[in-house]
């Protein structure tokens, strides 16, 4: 192998120019005021700058702008630049949730807490339900009523994959689609239903707060929380700068992590051939799995005193995986190829638009029965989550609550682990319903059940009134306020009990 040879700098060239992009990005975020009110992502944004100069390049020289020889044109039998953006959103949704799953929590919640934080997880799976519902519909009557050339019917299960778990999940059920089931530009249909999720989220998010700002209801927030000596360096930890960096270990202990993923992937897939692409989707989940043992081992050591020293810090988690997400969306963006979509585009109007007037109502609902006293700031939430990442939920939600005094931003963090029992099974069977016209059908209807018996569990309180209301007056379900919004504080500027302790670094958290 030669240094001079272009495929050797493929994957150099590829980070730099998506790192690139996102400082480009932030320049124009800052000196002008409109980009910079649409609160849209630094990553988005660079990443749909990439996605422009791309698509030029196509009409001006034949090929894409990461297909061109700087960027390896596969010729040589390596891999080509679109490729390698692939390949770093599908890395980059495996790290990042495995950065969010090592982080440390503390943190000891009240009943009715617990209860809201259960009843945050419920409702972002019935966001999953619903978006999946409506796309199914969609493309079901795509294909079996205009003949759509080139769609699956099951292709609209992955609004609720793009719009609703973002970029690295768009992109894994889309190659599988593609290459599993003949869905013609699979993969480009999810991240572009996944960048439309984005720009719903920001336009929408900013119209939201401008209208109810202009009614009263909410004001702008501008207070942020300042980091600490103790986000870098808590009672108790390793040293940061030593022999060995702290943040050299924090990486070690996350790769180290997802090579043993690797290997149980690999593994399954041995015994398993045929759900091989299956099994090598769940890259994330299986990772975030393994941060529950790896966390119990290393709490075994500490209170065994053989290690004697915190090993894991949360701020440079949240570092890695904020790093990790932000890299994992501008290369997404970027890899779209939009001619590769011409035939696709009044479907994908319509996912996004039917995703995005669900989404908004569903949550609005939600947010103004079981949250009524931090309605807004858990709307802006969920409806940010919904349609982009947790991230950018939390993008939305600074933007009325920067010292997080309402406990809405830890909703957001913690629901992740009811989401995720509740959510499971629609991973499997959003493997199912590409299998066949009708079994895409089936999902839909059960994907329709479900969300209605999650909705029955969600407003339990509401229908089961009488019995929530006798165990309350024998105090057998009684619970101190402890994490509910105090509106008395907020007013005067003072965060309430169950605000959240720290910024999520922007990343999107999974269960822990």
């Amino acid at each position: 192998m030669s240094f001079a040879e272009l495929n050797v700098w493929t994957f150099i060239m590829v980070i730099a120019t998506l790192l690139l992009s996102m400082l480009i990005a932030g320049a124009l975020k800052y000196f002008i005021p409109a980009l910079k009110k649409t609160l849209i992502p630094v990553s988005v944004l660079g990443g749909i700058l990439l996605l422009v100069i791309s698509t030029v390049v196509y009409f001006a020289a034949g090929d894409y702008l990461f297909n061109l020889a700087a960027y390896g044109d596969g010729s040589d039998g390596s891999m080509t630049g679109m490729e390698v953006l692939e390949l770093i959103t599908y890395h980059c949704l495996g790290i990042g949730f495995i950065a969010s799953g090592m982080r440390n929590s503390k943190k000891k919640f009240t009943k009715k807490r617990a209860g809201e934080i259960f009843d945050s997880g419920v409702t972002t799976v019935n966001g999953y339900l619903i978006q999946a519902f409506a796309g199914l519909i969609i493309t079901l009557v795509a294909v079996w009523g205009i003949g759509t050339d080139g769609m699956i019917s099951a292709a609209g299960i992955l609004l609720a994959f793009g719009f609703g778990q973002g970029t690295g999940q768009a992109l894994n059920y889309g190659k599988i689609y593609e290459n599993e089931y003949g869905f013609e530009g699979g993969a480009n249909f999810g991240l572009t239903v996944a960048a439309l999720g984005f720009l719903v989220a920001c336009i929408g998010g900013v119209i939201y707060i401008n209208h109810m700002r202009r009614k009263g209801l909410i004001r702008i927030d501008t207070s942020v929380r300042r980091n600490t000596l103790a986000d870098y360096e808590d009672e108790n930890e390793i040293p940061a700068v030593s022999s060995l960096d702290k943040m050299t270990v924090q990486f070690a202990i996350v790769l180290a992590i997802y090579a043993v993923s690797f290997g149980i992937m690999y593994g399954l897939s041995l015994a398993f051939d045929s759900l091989a692409d299956t099994l090598f989707g769940f890259n994330f989940l299986i990772g975030v799995l393994l941060t529950i043992p790896a966390k119990m081992l290393l709490n075994k050591l500490y209170d065994k005193k053989i290690v004697r020293k915190r090993i894991i810090n949360n701020y440079m988690m949240d570092r890695i995986s904020g790093f990790a997400f932000d890299l994992m969306i501008v290369a997404g963006v970027a890899a779209i190829q939009l001619p590769l979509l011409a035939t696709y585009w009044p479907v994908l109007l319509l996912l996004a638009v039917a995703g995005t007037l669900l989404t908004f109502f569903y949550v609005n609902f939600v947010s103004k029965k079981l949250f009524p006293s931090y309605r807004h700031e858990q709307f802006l939430a969920f409806f940010g989550m919904l349609t982009g990442t947790a991230s950018t939920g939390m993008i939305l939600l600074r933007e009325v609550d920067g010292s997080y005094r309402t406990p809405a931003s830890e909703n957001l963090v913690y629901q992740s682990l009811p989401a995720m029992v509740f959510g499971f099974p629609l991973m499997f069977l959003a493997t199912w319903a590409p299998q066949s016209n009708w079994s895409a059908l089936w999902v839909c209807i059960i994907v329709g059940v479900c969300f209605v018996a999650l909705n029955i569990v969600l407003f339990r309180r509401s229908i089961f009134k009488k019995r929530f209301a006798t165990r309350t007056s024998d105090g057998s379900d009684a619970a101190d306020d402890g994490g509910t919004y105090d509106e008395t504080a907020a007013a005067e500027g003072e965060p309430a009990s169950g605000g959240a302790a720290a910024d999520t670094g922007g990343a999107e958290p999974p269960a822990a």
